[in-house]
């Protein structure tokens, strides 16, 4: 595309502006009245370029010079629109803090001008980079159950993002498993970080009506344990999403242990389920959970772990319950 030459301007020699225009006027043989009459400008803005009070414009140059014959210079420059305001600006400026010692105008006015702007009007307005970004809002189902279970787990809720944390090299295929999952519940695209200095990985979702809806779900902001953390009723009194949620929490908390020891030097091994968390509440729920479809569980002496031990329940553990954690399944078919 051509270059634009609208409000550029030349710069000719000293006295070149007054001659080439002199010049053109006396070859068309025009007056000052008729010359001006013809590029539709006054008379006095055509006297200010014949005493090059300002720059010749290079459109009215170029036109006068077709329309006389007549070749501009050689040597002259191209200013560029606004070519007088490195100049000018600095002066202005200097000449403006010299008279009232700042520039800008009076700083106690302007703070109470910007004063009453925001009390009548300015507090009012919405802003679009201040409002919270949106997401989906799933209904109750199985898959929110899974996420659920899977919050209560390894997740954490604060006031403006969750975090699920995973074993950065254990979990590697299950943390794209969580990821689509949260993608598919709330429309929104997870961020991954690797923790340093610890083998972790950090699943975040920062979205302040994400933190909303957790909690009113059952996820509770800040420290879950200190809060009592337990399975919320929705999914307690719905078996499908029971057993949804016991998968997020196994999943994340759980473990499949292959126990191996000898017998007359006759190598023998089994597998376990194991539970762990901190929170009583939380223990007491999964037991009741994994009773309700005909689980035996036991309780560790110190509280804190739930365990399957029979062989034929482990079994019947992922026919029924399942994983979405290739951890598990690739333990469990060893």
């Amino acid at each position: 595309m051509a270059e634009s030459f609208k409000d550029k301007r030349i710069k000719f020699k000293k006295s070149e502006q007054r001659l080439f225009i002199k010049k053109c006027g006396k070859k068309l043989g025009l007056t000052n009245r008729t010359l001006a009459k013809l590029f539709k400008i006054s008379i006095r803005t055509l006297t200010d370029w014949k005493r090059e009070k300002y720059l010749l414009p290079l459109t009215k140059a170029i036109e006068l010079g077709k329309k006389s014959k007549i070749a501009l210079p050689q040597k002259i420059k191209i200013e560029e629109p606004f070519w007088y305001v490195k100049i000018g600006a600095p002066k202005g400026g200097a000449a403006i803090y010299k008279k009232y010692g700042f520039v800008g105008g009076d700083p106690a006015k302007r703070k109470l001008a910007w004063a009453r702007w925001w009390d009548t009007k300015g507090k009012n307005i919405r802003q679009k980079i201040m409002e919270p970004k949106l997401i989906s809002i799933p209904p109750k189902n199985e898959l929110l159950a899974e996420f659920t279970g899977i919050m209560i787990g390894d997740g954490g809720v604060s006031k403006t993002q969750i975090t699920i944390t995973l074993n950065n090299e254990d979990d590697i295929q299950y943390s794209f498993f969580v990821k689509k999952l949260v993608e598919k519940l709330f429309g929104v695209k997870p961020s991954i970080f690797n923790k340093k200095g610890a083998k972790a990985l950090d699943i975040v979702v920062s979205r302040v009506k994400l933190v909303a809806f957790c909690n009113s779900i059952g996820l509770k902001i800040g420290n879950k344990i200190k809060q009592g953390l337990d399975i919320p009723d929705w999914v307690i009194k719905n078996p499908k999403y029971s057993k949804a949620c016991l998968r997020g929490l196994m999943d994340t908390d759980g473990c499949v242990i292959i126990h191996k020891y000898k017998v007359n030097n006759k190598q023998y091994c089994y597998k376990k389920l194991s539970f762990c968390s901190a929170s009583k509440p939380l223990i007491k729920s999964v037991i009741g959970m994994l009773k309700m479809f005909d689980f035996n569980p036991r309780l560790s002496h110190n509280g804190r772990n739930v365990w399957i031990d029979n062989q034929n329940e482990v079994k019947r553990y992922f026919q029924i319950i399942n994983s979405s954690n290739p951890k598990h399944k690739e333990r469990f078919l060893r």
